[in-house]
């Protein structure tokens, strides 16, 4: 799997792992999702084919662990205001929609085994960020708070509905005590959803079925919940299931202010007057279409021809970002299907038989996933030494391009003169 480009392996393979987490959302038709324990050094963004992934972890220097981060569908991207600063365990998003400013947060709480006094510094970061946000903006604070909240609906009516699962532990009492002073509710409590819909995570040993992946919201959004536009909480490397939630939202496109001077370019979708010609030769032949039928017959004629046309003279577009998973997705997907399907048959029914098919569905998918990258890589590196070989400098330049797969984008922190990191423009004006 060496392609000759980066020595961190580990770097590389979580990489490939947005290709396959864009893949299951795009299944799942959902609109942002809020991840935990992304895993992922420093912060940055990266964008696949349907979904662009933004995350903030631990220095690369630190210890690979935590993490929060949003997949965000492309068709969003000029709604959002991406997340901009951070820690390894809360990020925050907005969005704009008709309605005004609408604020998610990404977060994954202390486990409970955890130091108090890890809990405790979890707890007044989360707080300091929910009061950095207007009471009149709605607030979704997507998370895997590692709590049980319980079933006591009459001992806190305003933060628990009727239909929550087990009992309080330590972590959910820390929880409820945060939401009644903020005036938060557990949206998981107050929809009567389906029982395997309630739970998020088996424990290994007692077998039971915990809910710890919640949502929270204001009591005023509350109604606005279970509607439309899709969130979601995902953990991304434990074996947490997904919790889904959707709110009638209708996202705004931001409008960016052109700078004056600056000349507006328009350029071609093709170069290439040779093709063009042969385009408008070839689509003349085929119309005038049928001229006695009715509206909707000839538009279909126009549509198809001008479609059939542009496939047979230009074909179809090449992703010049493409990778080894991309040019192996028709190989790959049916064992990552495969998988999935036996994960799912061993949460429904966990015996010994269902764990031993998801184990060897888990062996196959990495076994085809390596070979795939092999192949590819090797492929790739003959393509460019052979062009090397030739003279063929631009041949060479491009297969590296290609080699480099989807563009990542690193962000780095602001700090000041002594060291610290800027949050906001007054800690940036008082540090030099």
């Amino acid at each position: 799997m060496l392609s000759g480009l980066t020595e961190d392996l580990q770097l590389l393979n979580d990489m490939r792992k947005t290709a396959v987490i864009d893949k299951e959302l795009q299944r799942l038709q959902l609109d942002i999702v809020a991840l935990q324990e992304t895993r992922l050094p420093d912060s940055g963004s990266i964008k696949e084919k349907t979904f662009t992934f933004f995350w903030q972890g631990k220095s690369d220097q630190e210890r690979r662990e935590y993490g929060a981060g949003f997949a965000v569908k492309n068709s969003l991207l000029g709604s959002i205001i991406p997340p901009s600063s951070g820690s390894e365990r809360i990020l925050t998003l907005q969005l704009h929609t008709s309605g005004g400013l609408v604020n998610l947060i990404s977060a994954y709480a202390p486990t409970l085994t955890s130091a108090a006094e890890a809990k405790d510094m979890f707890y007044d970061d989360l707080s300091a960020a929910v009061s950095r946000i207007p009471e009149n903006n709605p607030l979704f604070i997507l998370d895997d708070f590692n709590a049980r909240v319980g079933t006591e609906h009459s001992s806190w009516p305003t933060c628990l509905g009727h239909f929550g699962v087990g009992r309080m532990n330590e972590n959910g009492q820390r929880l409820l005590e945060f939401c009644c002073h903020h005036g938060l509710c557990i949206t998981n409590t107050f929809f009567n959803s389906k029982p395997q819909h309630k739970v998020s995570w088996r424990h290994p040993r007692s077998k039971h079925w915990h809910q710890l992946d919640l949502i929270l919201t204001r009591r005023a959004t509350l109604p606005y919940v279970n509607l439309t536009r899709s969130y979601q909480s995902a953990d991304c490397d434990t074996d947490h299931s997904l919790v889904c939630t959707k709110v009638k939202l209708f996202p705004r496109r931001l409008h960016h202010i052109k700078k004056e001077g600056r000349p507006r370019i328009d350029i071609s979708k093709t170069h290439n007057q040779d093709k063009v010609t042969e385009f408008a030769q070839s689509l003349q032949s085929i119309l005038p279409g049928p001229l006695n039928g009715n509206a909707s017959a000839r538009w279909q004629h126009l549509r198809d021809a001008v479609h059939s046309v542009a496939m047979s003279v230009f074909g179809r577009k090449v992703n010049k970002s493409a990778d080894w998973f991309d040019a192996s997705t028709e190989e790959i997907m049916p064992v990552i299907e495969a998988k999935r399907v036996a994960l799912t048959a061993y949460k429904i029914h966990p015996s010994q038989h269902n764990l031993q098919t998801l184990r060897a569905a888990r062996s196959k998918a990495q076994q085809v996933a390596r070979r795939c990258a092999n192949d590819y890589w090797l492929q790739m590196c003959t393509q460019i030494q052979l062009a090397a070989d030739s003279g063929n400098m631009k041949g060479m330049y491009d297969g590296i391009r290609r080699a480099l797969g989807p563009t990542q984008n690193k962000t780095a922190p602001l700090k000041s003169t002594t060291g610290e990191v800027i949050r906001d423009r007054q800690s940036r004006w008082s540090g030099g």
